[in-house]
């Protein structure tokens, strides 16, 4: 989230002219993280550790749960312990953060920026100022079934009628077979799954202008898709359960048709180690929406420096290391992560083993940012309380959402 126009009632520290401090100190380093699910990430710390033997990174691992992770990094900030140096944020926090004086402003020429795709560039700022450097992005993408869908005689739907059909056509004949998940359980994957649905029937969240408007007929479209899934099945019982893995596990196990997920689902649905049932048997396809494509919700992750750390030089200097465009395409190689690096989505070999790319980066070049607002976790957690009542049958979509919006004008009020 860039809270470049954000509702803040100031800037950060130094004022908008200043230039980032020296940071300085060589040595031992942590990098902290949620869960590694990619598995790759230790990989790259030994080729630093390998290539630095007075500056070894040790890897410190989070939850995998992301407010937990937040939780975590939030502790270690306001006991402004050192214990953390380099911190993989996700994009909503990165403004938080800063506002918070929590990490330090990192020096724009120190980075290849102008090679990094602008929209996830833009989310490691604030008041124009870098206090991150992307080095993962994410768009939603619409998984499916192409074995399933070519037997039916049927594409990959567009528009949410066109889900539903296809679902109607193609589950009789597979008992067992779910139609469509996401991450539909009461955590910020929730926030991401609303907004997109919000954003891919015309409606918005929280607007440019900082204000809340979700009590609106495009707004209920979007509440109603998820709603009424739920209450015809379409959407089964357990996703109310699906954090990203429970959903990833249940898409390699072939119970589902569609599945809504970020990029990192792509290279484990594919093994052929029999962890996947589903290995090349799936493709993936834009998000539907209402009356066409969707909108992805903005995904990602920034690297920042710890306020509070020691070894300030080694940290840019490993965050220069895990953003370059080397290490960078080997992890996209690896794990199926979305690069930052722009000219990755345009080479050809990687176009040929990822087709999904092309699809992705057009995701992500429009994806919607969530909410910039001040009080981003306040919103969300209103939001996810909101969303999983009106998903569970206790309150009307109408309710909920004309309760959001009071709720979300006090959050945001000036």
């Amino acid at each position: 989230m860039s809270a470049c126009g954000s509702s803040d009632s100031g800037s950060p520290e130094g004022g908008s002219g200043s230039t980032p401090a020296a940071l300085e100190g060589v040595g031992p380093i942590s990098f902290v993280t949620g869960k590694d699910l990619s598995g790759n990430l230790q990989n790259q710390i030994d080729e630093w550790n390998k290539s630095h033997p007075d500056q070894q990174a040790t890897l410190i691992e989070l939850p995998e749960d992301a407010d937990a992770q937040r939780q975590q990094f939030v502790q270690n900030a306001q006991t402004q312990s050192d214990a953390y140096t380099v911190l993989n944020l996700d994009v909503i926090w990165t403004a938080e953060f800063a506002a918070n004086q929590w990490v330090e402003q990192l020096p724009e020429s120190e980075f290849p920026l102008d090679k990094l795709l602008p929209t996830t560039v833009e989310t490691a700022k604030y008041f124009n100022k870098l206090y991150g450097v992307p080095v993962d992005s994410d768009g939603g993408l619409l998984y499916y079934r192409k074995d399933l869908l070519d037997a039916a005689g049927v594409r990959p739907p567009t528009t949410w009628s066109e889900l539903k059909d296809a679902c109607g056509k193609i589950q009789p004949a597979n008992p067992g077979l779910q139609c469509y998940a996401g991450q539909f359980e009461k955590y910020e994957g929730l926030t991401v799954n609303f907004s997109e649905a919000v954003n891919s029937s015309g409606g918005v969240v929280v607007g440019e202008d900082g204000k809340p408007n979700v009590n609106t007929a495009e707004a209920k479209k979007g509440l109603d898709f998820l709603v009424e899934g739920v209450k015809s099945g379409q959407i089964p019982a357990a996703a109310r359960t699906y954090k990203e893995e429970e959903g990833r596990r249940a898409f390699q196990a072939g119970e589902l048709l569609f599945h809504r997920q970020w990029p990192y689902q792509y290279a484990k649905a594919s093994a052929t180690d029999g962890s996947s049932q589903v290995a090349g048997k799936f493709a993936v396809a834009p998000l539907p929406g209402l009356d066409g494509p969707g909108a992805s919700t903005l995904g990602g992750h920034n690297y920042a420096v710890s306020k509070f750390a020691k070894n300030k030089k080694s940290a840019v200097d490993f965050i220069k290391f895990l953003a370059g465009e080397e290490q960078q395409r080997a992890n996209l190689e690896k794990t199926s992560k979305a690069p930052t690096w722009a000219a990755l989505y345009d080479d050809p070999a990687l176009v040929q083993k990822f087709p999904y790319l092309v699809e992705l980066k057009k995701s992500i070049e429009k994806a919607e940012k969530r909410p910039a607002v001040v009080k981003y976790q306040e919103v969300s957690t209103a939001i996810q309380s909101a969303v999983y009542d009106a998903m569970g049958g206790t309150v009307s979509s109408e309710d909920a959402l004309k309760s959001l919006q009071s709720k979300l004008e006090e959050l945001t009020k000036q």
